[in-house]
């Protein structure tokens, strides 16, 4: 097993851990550790809300899930030798969940997937699913099934949702700058267009008192993918996948978490990939002058695993750029052409017994793919989602006979 440089005890909070990790991206944030170019190293990582959501069927959690503390990141770690302009080389070895114990965080042995309520960040859509609905999966090797989406059991695409380097002061004005001025353009909008720097919350490491505050007024949140990378929620960023992160600052501070069982392309429901805590085993290695050398200048790049589940046979469904509640034609609107895809598999899979949400939820966590297949033909953008027949215990392809229709439970609610 490669050397552990950043433990995680899952049966405490980050703050209470030995080295504690960070929630904002902010370049005055200590290592915790540092490793060398050409090592290997494990980084155990809790699950992204800190352990708020509970193995229950309830979603209150996470409608009352507080995102202040979001994402917990373990890091930095500090690449020796690393230098502003250089390209860090990151290989993913292994990852996955840690052994069950008494009183299991997500990760030992089962993971959620999550539909947050409008007024706490919603998701993709939000507008057909304002409420707060939660499943709860278990695992079983590499695969996963759930008590609150009865009748499918997939292999998960096992990926760390999120890992990226520190950014520079300097660019972390710019984005700073950048969020707020879109916010400004809508400042009452719920959920808001992006998340300003927030003090409530706020963890960086070791950082105490005037240091910790500045972090907390100036550190940017988590959620998106920015240049340094971040947030991506990319499946196949998994076993063999190679990662190719800008530096920004001297070690580059390298720092992620967000692990995720399995996750159908888009994240679709926000929280919508299997959360868990678990651990990543990289190797790294530097391409001095590598942003300069290969253009890399605003945003990672990558090669794609090659693990992942064998499904061969897909139902596609489509979506076009037309608002169909008003009957409004957008141009070239692929995000609109993608929510349709998604609001047509939902309301396929409806025939079947699912609920809506439970639908939702599933093709949120399920390894769906999600293709951009046509953006030329004007007006009309068109997005397909590709859902795996093979991963339900029924055949859910169309015949003369009709959908075969059955109780399919329910899945968490909030109260």
């Amino acid at each position: 097993m490669p050397e552990v440089v950043f433990s995680v005890d899952q049966s405490l909070s980050m703050a209470a851990q030995l080295v504690p990790g960070h929630n904002r991206w902010h370049p005055d944030i200590p290592a915790a550790a540092s490793v060398r170019p050409g090592s290997e190293f494990r980084v155990e990582c809790r699950e992204w809300t800190d352990g708020q959501i509970g193995d229950n069927d309830s979603a209150d959690d996470v409608r009352d899930v507080d995102l202040s503390v979001c994402h917990m990141l373990s890091g930095p770690i500090a690449v020796e030798g690393a230098e502003p302009g250089d390209l860090l080389v990151l290989d993913i070895l292994d990852l996955g969940p840690v052994p069950q114990s008494a009183g299991a965080a997500p990760g030992e042995g089962w993971g959620y997937t999550g539909i947050f309520a409008r007024e706490n960040g919603g998701g993709f859509l939000t507008d057909h699913f304002p409420q707060a609905y939660k499943a709860v999966w278990d695992f079983h090797g590499q695969q996963a099934t759930s008590r609150h989406i009865p009748g499918v059991r997939f292999t998960g695409i096992t990926h760390p949702g999120l890992f990226g380097t520190a950014p520079s002061a300097g660019l972390l004005a710019r984005w700073n700058a950048r969020e707020q001025a879109l916010i400004d353009t809508d400042p009452g909008r719920v959920p808001p267009l992006a998340l300003p720097p927030l003090q409530q919350g706020v963890l960086a490491g070791t950082l105490k008192g005037p240091e910790l505050e500045r972090v907390g007024r100036e550190g940017a949140r988590t959620v998106p993918a920015r240049e340094n990378g971040g947030n991506h929620d990319i499946k196949n960023f998994t076993r063999g996948a190679r990662v190719f992160y800008p530096v920004h600052v001297p070690g580059a501070l390298l720092s992620g978490g967000d692990l995720h069982f399995s996750q159908g392309d888009g994240e679709i429901s926000f929280c919508g990939a299997i959360e868990m805590g678990g651990f990543v085993d990289f190797h790294v290695d530097l391409i001095k002058g590598g942003m300069e050398k290969y253009g890399v200048t605003t945003n990672p790049i990558f090669m794609p695993g090659n693990v992942e589940p064998r499904y061969t046979e897909f139902l596609s469904f489509i979506g076009i750029s037309v608002d169909h509640d008003t009957d409004t034609n957008l141009y070239n609107d692929a995000t609109i052409a993608y929510r349709n895809a998604c609001l047509n598999a939902i309301e396929y899979l409806k025939k079947f017994g699912y609920s809506g949400e439970q639908a939702y939820l599933l093709i949120s966590a399920a390894p769906v793919e999600g293709r951009v297949s046509g953006v030329v033909d004007i007006p009309n953008a068109c997005c397909t989602l590709y859902l795996p027949t093979a991963i339900f215990d029924f055949d859910i392809r169309p015949t003369a006979q009709g959908p075969r229709r059955a109780d399919r439970g329910a899945c968490a609610v909030s109260t």
